[in-house]
């Protein structure tokens, strides 16, 4: 086995530096030095139903970059000292429909997740990229294209691809008019890749500060979600929104904001909705969602990426700041995406 340091949960708030094991490498499998690990909404959720009793232990973190250290013999694809990056998808059947299809997210037998998984393999549980190293498939880490800050990078792999698949699948570009429901780490890329598309693209929130902040981003408007007149004048206007709010909410308003077959695609609450028929019937508006991105597409958008100059907007702490990280996370106090500088682990 390998040995290397991470941040292991000690219970639903709590994380304590300690010595961590990583397989020892498989044919197909590459060693990566994490450098940054993005922190994520999902690691809040993970740490709050952690039962610190389990024998499983829990080392969060699904989106981060490296440099690969050590490579299997069967890997073709990397190079000792390239740059990499990894989401939450470390491995798939690779055998059903929707693998065949290039949305390993999807598989029908449930991907491995970077964390809290179960290893097709030996059975045992997946631990996180809030560590200094990183053992993977080579198939599901992706080379990190020139140009990509390795820091702002890091949020592509989950919140980036996340708002990559609809915006692909929607086929959005120039003539397309998205808006996006809240202005978070999901929906602060979900502006700058629609923008970079060529959409015409707003913003709907509650928070007017944000306007400023949606103008840097991009976005040509700003609709108050809580001004009746705004939202009426808003009415039947979109092609696509993508509702990235994370609480429940009524999703009325927002499908009233959809054109005519155009589409509201949730994002950021996937808990039990409610939904009237006829706000779907008229106009025939179409409800539907997304969830990470297969391979094909991760590679596809951290292309894209790089080409457009897209990266999220950060604020990085050194690892030892994780609870700080998290805690300010909980409240919401960052604009857009916390990513962790993992060099102290050292």
């Amino acid at each position: 086995m390998r040995r290397t340091t991470g941040w292991r949960a000690t219970g639903p708030t709590q994380l304590r530096r300690a010595p961590i094991e990583r397989r020892d490498l498989r044919p197909d499998d590459i060693a990566v030095r994490v450098d940054y690990c993005g922190v994520c909404h999902s690691d809040l959720h993970a740490l709050r139903d952690y039962d610190q009793h389990t024998d499983a232990p829990l080392v969060p973190g699904h989106e981060f970059t490296g440099v690969v250290t050590a490579a299997g013999p069967d890997v073709t694809s990397f190079s000792i000292g390239g740059s990499v990056a990894v989401g939450n998808i470390v491995d798939s059947c690779g055998a059903c429909a929707m693998c065949a299809a290039g949305q390993e997210n999807f598989c029908h037998s449930f991907p491995t997740l970077t964390y809290g998984g179960t290893d097709r393999q030996d059975g045992s549980t997946t631990l996180g990229g809030f560590s200094r190293e990183y053992v993977v498939r080579n198939t599901f880490a992706y080379p990190l294209p020139a140009g990509l800050d390795p820091a702002a990078a890091a949020p592509l792999l989950c919140a980036g691809v996340t708002v990559w698949e609809p915006l692909r699948s929607h086929r959005v570009g120039p003539g397309t008019r998205v808006a996006v429901a809240g202005l978070g780490g999901l929906g602060h890329l979900a502006v700058k890749m629609a923008v970079a598309l060529g959409a015409t693209t707003t913003v709907i929130s509650r928070t007017l500060d944000k306007r400023d902040d949606a103008r840097r981003l991009g976005a040509h408007d700003l609709v108050d979600s809580t001004d009746p007149q705004q939202m009426a004048a808003a009415r039947d206007t979109f092609d696509l929104v993508i509702d990235t709010i994370s609480a429940p909410h009524d999703l009325a308003p927002y499908l009233n904001l959809v054109a005519m077959d155009g589409t509201l695609s949730l994002l950021g609450y996937l808990g039990p909705v409610t939904v009237e028929t006829t706000d779907l019937l008229v106009g025939r508006k179409k409800l539907s969602s997304a969830g990470s991105g297969g391979r094909r597409s991760t590679a596809e958008m951290l292309q894209f990426c790089a080409d457009n100059g897209v990266t999220a907007d950060i604020e990085v702490l050194p690892s030892a700041q994780v609870g700080t990280a998290l805690d300010r996370l909980r409240r919401n106090d960052v604009r857009y995406r916390f990513v962790l500088d993992m060099s102290d682990l050292d």
